[in-house]
Parts: structure tokens; C-alpha cells; sequence
């Protein structure tokens, strides 16, 4: 396993992040047995995994006490990044919410502590205040963000140094290329990637977008008219699955699992720290961590990017997955 700083903190994090979303066990995700994810958490630490994302909207806390419950022995082997819900950014809400996760957690401290969605609501100068006061006070050791576009990510820059921004970035996915990814190597924010491996398009499980359930059907990739799909756009379906396809012939000439392909590929990009690919058990861990030691060629990184860049001028710069750019507006 390798490790990297994160973002300018002494802190060391593997660059395999165990994903705790799907040990929920949500609509998502479908139904999870809590042994499992345990399981999943203590091999994670025993193959050099020590770093671990959850949120205290994933299953409305539960993703948080199963992580709490599995590292309350390892504690200090473990670094815990969490995220508290745009709904409790304001100061009278921040602080109770910081107070439920450190509690969920079993801890007295939280590695790293990001704003999940930037808040159109509260200002940013407020919610900042309250988070740095939190680390004074010990109860976090570093800050972070989620989702945050440029626009949003200059105006925290203003209040604090953030260490890291947290986004969707993959093979699939590759939109925060255009401005976001660019911004945050200028100001020495580190990329933290989410869905690398496109919630499981990346494993090759899926051949055809009729394949693929619902629940993992709502993103940009797939048509509007699917039934959770948010967007209202016509989707990419052919470009993403022509996409697959060619990352599959790779994955097969190099006799190298495609979720590994897609991660190592991730690693290769610069400013990213870590990679967050989720695990619902023992196995997938030990696959996922498999990535961190994969070395590939140039030559290889740069066919993976070709082969993806029609899908990435098809989906434009819009960093949401979820949201057209006039829906968001």
C-alpha cells in the first residue's frame, strides 16, 4: 500500500479509501449484513487500507455506527473522514451534528470533517467560523469539502484552507477536468475521488445500460427517463457503454481486472490523494486495495484516456452527476 499527506497536514492516508455508502445497505446499495461490513473494515486495516469515508447521511447514521463499532479497538490505525448534510450548516445546527458523528463513531476526534454539499442557504463565512472553532477545539484535525465547483471552492479558499474536495471522478466521469480539477491544483487543494469506479459500471458487471438497476441508474449517463433519474436529459448511454467496451479489450490485453485498471488509472492523475472505492465485504476490499500497486505505462493511461474522451465531451463540464446545469440553476 502507498500512502500520500493529506493536503497540507502531516496526516498520511492510504491512496485506497474504503467507501463506507454502501454498508448502509440502502435503496442504493440493497440490503447488507452488518458482519460483513465489519469484516470488510478490519481486513481493510490488515492490507494497509487506513483511510475511511462515510457521512452522517449515509443511512441516517447507521454507515457511521458500523464504522464506529468495527474501529473501536483500532482507533489509531484508522483515519475517519466524515461529512455533515448542507441541512446542518448553520452554526446552531454544526455543532450538534459534529457532536452526533463523534458519538456514532465512538471517537473524540475526527480526521477529516467536509461539507457534503455547498449550502445556497448559509454563508459560507458562518459555517467556516463554527468549523474552525471545532478545530481548535480538538474535535477535528482537518477540514474539507464536497462537491464543490469552482465558484464554491474560491469562496471557502477566502475563509480557511481547504485540504481537500471531495468529487466524482473516474474513467466514466471525467468533468472536473475542465475547471474544478485545474482550480484545485492552483490553490493546493487535494482531490479526493468518489464513484471511481462509476457505482460498479467500472467492474465490467454490466454489458448493457438494460442491465443495470434503477438505483444505479440515475446519473447523467443514463437516459431522463429512467425511473430515480433526476436530470431531464437524454443520457449518454450509447458513449458510455461504447466506453466500456473499449476498457474492457484493455483490461482483457493486459490480463488486469477492469476495477483495478479504472483505479490505477485514477492514481496516475495529478492532484488526486486518495481514491474512495467502496467494499461490502472482505474481497472486494482486497481487490480494491490490489490497485495501489499496479503500475501503468504511459502508453497505457494515455489509451484509457482516449477511449474515454467522447463520453467526457459528450457529459460537457457540468460536474453533477445527478443534475442538469439548468436544474441546478
Amino acid at each position: 500500500m502507498k500512502y500520500q499527506r493529506l493536503g497540507k497536514t502531516e496526516i498520511k492516508v492510504s491512496v485506497i479509501c474504503m467507501g463506507c455508502w454502501a454498508i448502509a445497505g440502502d435503496r442504493t446499495w440493497g440490503p447488507q449484513r452488518e458482519s460483513d461490513s465489519i469484516r470488510a473494515i478490519e481486513t481493510a486495516l490488515d492490507v494497509g487500507v487506513n483511510f475511511f469515508d462515510t457521512a452522517e447521511g449515509y443511512g441516517n447514521g447507521y454507515s457511521e455506527e458500523v464504522l464506529g463499532k468495527a474501529l473501536s479497538h483500532r482507533r489509531k490505525d484508522a483515519v475517519i473522514a466524515t461529512k455533515v448534510s448542507s441541512s446542518h450548516l448553520s452554526p446552531e445546527k454544526l455543532t450538534w451534528a459534529c457532536e452526533n458523528s463523534l458519538r456514532r463513531l465512538k471517537t473524540d476526534y475526527i480526521d477529516l470533517y467536509q461539507l457534503h454539499w455547498p449550502s445556497r442557504m448559509v454563508p459560507i463565512e458562518e459555517t467556516l467560523e463554527v468549523i474552525q472553532k471545532l478545530k481548535d477545539e480538538g474535535k477535528i484535525r482537518a477540514i474539507g469539502v464536497c462537491n464543490f465547483g469552482r465558484r464554491d471552492l474560491k469562496e471557502a479558499l477566502a475563509y480557511s484552507h481547504i485540504e481537500t474536495d471531495q468529487l466524482p471522478y473516474s474513467l466514466l466521469w471525467r468533468s472536473i477536468e475542465y475547471e474544478i480539477l485545474p482550480t484545485c491544483l492552483e490553490n493546493e487543494v487535494g482531490i479526493l475521488c468518489y464513484s471511481p469506479l462509476a457505482q460498479g459500471l467500472l467492474t465490467g458487471k454490466f454489458r448493457s445500460p438494460e442491465e443495470v438497476p434503477d438505483g444505479r441508474a440515475r446519473t447523467r449517463h443514463f437516459s431522463g427517463q429512467r425511473p430515480l433519474a433526476r436530470h431531464g436529459e437524454k443520457g449518454a448511454e450509447r458513449e458510455t457503454f461504447a466506453a466500456i467496451e473499449e476498457i474492457r479489450k484493455i483490461s482483457e490485453e493486459l490480463s488486469v481486472p477492469m476495477n483495478e485498471l479504472a483505479l490505477g488509472w485514477l492514481l496516475s492523475r495529478k492532484g488526486v490523494i486518495s481514491v474512495i472505492a467502496g467494499a461490502r465485504n472482505a474481497e472486494q476490499v482486497r481487490q480494491n486495495a490490489r490497485a495501489a500497486d499496479l503500475k501503468l505505462s504511459s502508453e497505457v493511461v494515455d489509451r484509457l484516456t482516449e477511449v474515454t474522451e467522447t463520453l467526457k465531451e459528450k457529459l460537457g463540464p457540468n460536474p453533477d452527476m445527478w443534475q442538469s446545469e439548468s436544474r441546478i440553476r
